[in-house]
């Protein structure tokens, strides 16, 4: 069967689903083979379940007629959002870079569904898999879609702006992120930067922040539409940005209070503001949809336990978004400041010594009590009186068992594999 004729069938399902766990009734579920699994096993439970279809690369699993065979299930369901995507000629949004990439897809998405029907990445689905199922999303009443990509590698930003073909891309930064995999920080720019080599050879249009001059050099011969901070020749100009806490913004005397935490959420917020009066966004709307949006999920919530104001980062982190975020919490006017902080993974080689440099940046002053937890910091240790050093979270949550936070603003930053959420049970 061809990728038209499985679109066809597609079209007559309710949606498309790669996990049994939450297979919709009229859906069709495409088995996908995973390192611990072989998903075809599950084909016979996902059509007892309510599928109307499934998607198989084993003949062993075969069940009637709402089985089809393919050779390759992913690059079937890749195929597919590609040809659904080119079915609906939608104009899509995409959007890459080392930090804040969610962050700034889901307030590109409040702003533009003030005036259109949006759809956007679901939570950080921006893989090879994520961004079909992404595409597979939208709908013939979808206005604008929004396509976040991530990338660990070099080329696979090129793989998926040739899957969504984005009429629009936006990279939020060059960062500290996925080193191992990219080679370190040249890596990453080149690997980011496949996004401005596809928007220029398809004609398209990058946003750019014109206080960033990798994003300048990199996205020359490129249609632009630029924001910067007292740039009169930026199409946007900020006239002003402040946090403290909170990331406030004011712009052709439109003055933005948002409940994003730190300056390093401000160019979030701009590329937003940004996007939406590229869109003619009315700018009232604008500021109603980026102070209507609270933060989640563990991405720069401030929330209080007892008597503690916490910043709670603990998504993710690499170099780049370690060092800003401790930048801006050492500015803070809060009298006892505590860091809890965890490794950063995926730095492959430069992993010790980017642990390191966070340790003895000078950023951290000796009016911080700092607590660093994983072993990569662990190898780093020094004696300072206010450092503390815990090779795994077991051990950290014995010191945090037996001794009392309170009055205190705290920030919790690392990795996601290291889960410092956990910390909140005691604080």
């Amino acid at each position: 069967m061809d990728i038209s004729a499985i679109h066809k069938l597609f079209l007559s399902c309710s949606s498309v689903s790669i996990d049994t766990r939450k297979i919709e009734a009229n859906s069709m579920f495409v088995a996908i083979k995973g390192d611990r699994f072989d998903a075809n096993t599950f084909a016979k439970e996902a059509i007892d379940k309510g599928a109307s279809y499934v998607i198989i690369d084993n003949e062993d699993f075969y069940i009637n007629d709402q089985t089809i065979l393919v050779e390759d299930s992913l690059e079937t369901l890749q195929k597919l959002a590609q040809f659904h995507r080119n079915y609906l000629k939608l104009p899509i949004v995409a959007l890459t870079g080392s930090n804040g990439k969610t962050t700034t897809k889901e307030l590109i998405q409040v702003v533009l569904a003030e005036k259109f029907n949006t759809k956007a990445t679901v939570g950080n689905l921006n893989n090879h898999i994520g961004v079909p199922l992404t595409l597979l999303s939208f709908t013939k009443d979808t206005e604008i879609g929004i396509v976040e990509m991530g990338a660990n590698h070099q080329k696979e930003i090129e793989f998926l702006c040739e899957l969504a073909t984005p009429n629009y891309g936006y990279i939020t930064n060059f960062g500290k992120a996925h080193l191992e995999g990219f080679g370190g920080v040249e890596g990453v720019i080149k690997g980011k930067s496949e996004m401005y080599h596809y928007l220029r050879a398809s004609d398209g249009l990058a946003f750019v922040n014109l206080e960033d001059a990798i994003q300048l050099e990199k996205s020359l011969g490129i249609r632009s539409f630029s924001f910067g901070i007292h740039k009169s020749h930026a199409d946007v100009n900020i006239a002003a940005v402040k946090a403290d806490p909170f990331v406030a913004i004011s712009f052709n005397d439109v003055i933005i209070k948002s409940q994003m935490i730190g300056l390093y959420n401000a160019n979030n917020v701009n590329a937003a503001i940004t996007i939406g009066k590229y869109l003619e966004v009315d700018e009232l709307a604008i500021k109603t949809a980026l102070e209507g949006y609270v933060p989640e999920n563990n991405r720069s919530q401030l929330m209080s336990k007892g008597t503690n104001k916490i910043i709670m980062d603990a998504y993710n982190a690499n170099p780049s978004s370690m060092a800003v975020a401790i930048q801006n919490f050492v500015q803070l006017q809060d009298l006892n400041k505590v860091m809890i902080l965890g490794d950063m993974f995926e730095l492959g080689e430069e992993s010790l010594q980017e642990h390191k440099a966070l340790i003895i940046s000078e950023v951290i002053g000796d009016d911080v009590k700092s607590f660093f937890v994983g072993e990569n910091f662990y190898e780093n240790r020094i004696v300072k009186s206010n450092f503390e050093f815990y090779k795994t979270f077991a051990d950290f949550e014995k010191y945090l068992k037996d001794n009392l936070f309170s009055d205190s603003m705290i920030l919790i930053k690392g990795s996601r594999g290291m889960a410092l959420e956990r910390s909140l049970n005691y604080l």
